[in-house]
């Protein structure tokens, strides 16, 4: 059993960490089923959307959440399909970083429309990513 309870300051150096890994990342957006962990790879899912992250692609973290700066619009979603979820990449565009929820209201990442069709813009309203402190 884990019994790990992270303090402020502990989720805020580690998240401060993850960001730094993200600058100049890739963000992208897929339908289906999220993975299990960032590590698995993509099988069935399909990428909708790739969207490129700031050079300093984060805010600093306060009380264990990081938020996204301003992320440019994708001017020509990839494919149709329903958002459900993303992937963030290093700058190299193969290291994964980690998986979120995508939706319209309460996931990690708040897109204008879940309905993404070929070739339409895609647009992120809010980003963030918060690292649990209580063990479980």
């Amino acid at each position: 059993m884990l019994n790990t309870i992270l303090s402020d300051l502990a989720a805020n150096t580690q998240l401060d960490a993850l960001a730094v890994l993200a600058n100049n990342g890739y963000l992208r957006i897929y339908d289906g089923d999220q993975p299990v962990t960032a590590d698995t790879d993509i099988d069935t899912q399909v990428l909708l959307a790739e969207l490129r992250l700031n050079a300093t692609a984060f805010n600093a973290s306060v009380a264990g959440v990081i938020t996204a700066k301003a992320i440019a619009d994708c001017a020509s979603a990839a494919h149709t399909g329903v958002a459900s979820w993303f992937r963030i990449l290093k700058s190299d565009g193969s290291t994964k970083l980690w998986d979120g929820s995508a939706g319209t209201a309460t996931a990690n990442l708040i897109l204008n429309s879940v309905n993404i069709q070929t070739g339409a813009r895609v647009s992120i309203s809010a980003f963030t990513h918060t690292l649990p402190k209580q063990g479980a």
